[in-house]
Protein backbone atom coordinates (compact mmCIF):
# COMPACT_ATOMS: atom_id res chain seq x y z
CA UNK A 1 0.00 0.00 0.00
CA UNK A 2 1.60 3.43 -0.94
CA UNK A 3 2.10 6.59 1.15
CA UNK A 4 -1.01 8.45 1.19
CA UNK A 5 -1.23 11.09 3.46
CA UNK A 6 -4.54 12.14 4.09
CA UNK A 7 -5.97 8.44 4.17
CA UNK A 8 -4.93 7.06 7.64
CA UNK A 9 -3.08 8.14 10.76
CA UNK A 10 -0.51 5.37 10.41
CA UNK A 11 0.46 6.41 6.93
CA UNK A 12 0.53 9.40 8.25
CA UNK A 13 3.09 8.34 10.89
CA UNK A 14 4.92 6.65 8.32
CA UNK A 15 5.20 9.17 5.59
CA UNK A 16 6.05 11.96 8.80
CA UNK A 17 8.74 8.98 10.24
CA UNK A 18 10.34 8.65 6.42
CA UNK A 19 10.69 12.22 6.01
CA UNK A 20 12.34 13.09 9.44
CA UNK A 21 14.60 9.90 8.70
CA UNK A 22 15.63 11.54 5.23
CA UNK A 23 15.97 15.07 6.79
CA UNK A 24 18.11 13.63 9.77
CA UNK A 25 20.45 11.85 7.07
CA UNK A 26 21.03 14.70 5.22
CA UNK A 27 21.81 16.98 8.07
CA UNK A 28 24.59 14.14 9.81
CA UNK A 29 25.53 13.22 5.91
CA UNK A 30 25.56 16.65 3.85
CA UNK A 31 25.14 19.35 6.15
CA UNK A 32 27.62 18.26 9.14
CA UNK A 33 30.33 18.36 7.30
CA UNK A 34 29.53 21.25 5.12
CA UNK A 35 29.84 22.95 8.47
CA UNK A 36 33.10 21.27 9.90
CA UNK A 37 35.19 20.80 6.51
CA UNK A 38 34.17 23.65 4.27
CA UNK A 39 33.15 25.88 7.19
CA UNK A 40 29.45 26.47 6.00
CA UNK A 41 27.59 27.09 9.65
CA UNK A 42 24.35 27.93 7.31
CA UNK A 43 23.67 24.30 6.16
CA UNK A 44 23.43 23.27 9.36
CA UNK A 45 20.65 26.02 10.37
CA UNK A 46 18.90 25.41 7.34
CA UNK A 47 18.59 21.70 7.30
CA UNK A 48 18.76 21.56 11.03
CA UNK A 49 15.60 23.81 11.13
CA UNK A 50 13.89 21.85 8.79
CA UNK A 51 14.78 18.58 10.66
CA UNK A 52 13.47 20.36 13.57
CA UNK A 53 10.12 20.66 11.99
CA UNK A 54 9.74 17.21 10.49
CA UNK A 55 10.81 15.50 13.92
CA UNK A 56 7.70 18.06 15.32
CA UNK A 57 5.56 17.14 12.99
CA UNK A 58 6.20 13.61 13.78
CA UNK A 59 5.48 14.01 17.43
CA UNK A 60 2.18 15.20 16.25
CA UNK A 61 1.05 12.29 14.08
CA UNK A 62 2.47 10.31 17.09
CA UNK A 63 0.06 12.30 19.54
CA UNK A 64 -2.69 11.86 16.75
CA UNK A 65 -2.51 7.85 16.63
CA UNK A 66 -1.92 7.92 20.51
CA UNK A 67 -5.02 9.86 20.80
CA UNK A 68 -6.82 7.55 18.17
CA UNK A 69 -5.91 4.68 19.42
CA UNK A 70 -4.62 3.74 16.44
CA UNK A 71 -1.09 2.19 18.25
CA UNK A 72 -0.33 1.43 21.66
CA UNK A 73 1.58 3.83 23.80
CA UNK A 74 4.67 0.79 23.83
CA UNK A 75 4.53 1.14 19.61
CA UNK A 76 4.35 4.77 19.86
CA UNK A 77 7.94 5.18 22.15
CA UNK A 78 9.53 2.62 19.97
CA UNK A 79 8.56 5.02 16.83
CA UNK A 80 9.87 8.18 19.06
CA UNK A 81 13.16 5.93 19.83
CA UNK A 82 13.53 5.09 16.25
CA UNK A 83 13.52 8.55 15.35
CA UNK A 84 16.52 9.42 17.17
CA UNK A 85 18.70 6.40 15.41
CA UNK A 86 19.62 7.60 11.56
CA UNK A 87 18.75 4.24 9.87
CA UNK A 88 16.07 3.46 12.06
CA UNK A 89 12.88 4.88 10.44
CA UNK A 90 13.63 3.07 7.48
CA UNK A 91 13.21 -0.24 9.24
CA UNK A 92 10.49 0.57 11.26
CA UNK A 93 8.38 1.40 8.16
CA UNK A 94 7.66 -2.05 7.11
CA UNK A 95 6.65 -2.63 10.21
CA UNK A 96 4.38 0.36 10.62
CA UNK A 97 3.04 -1.13 6.74
CA UNK A 98 2.41 -4.36 8.29
CA UNK A 99 0.07 -2.48 11.42
CA UNK A 100 -1.57 -0.25 8.94
CA UNK A 101 -2.83 -3.06 6.96
CA UNK A 102 -3.77 -5.16 10.12
CA UNK A 103 -5.94 -1.97 11.32
CA UNK A 104 -7.50 -1.48 7.87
Amino acid sequence: MPLRPGSDPIDRLRLASILDGISYLILLGIAMPLKYLADMPLAVRIVGSLHGFLFLALCACLLEVLVRKRLSFGWCVIVFVCALFPFAPFVLDRKLKTKSNEAS
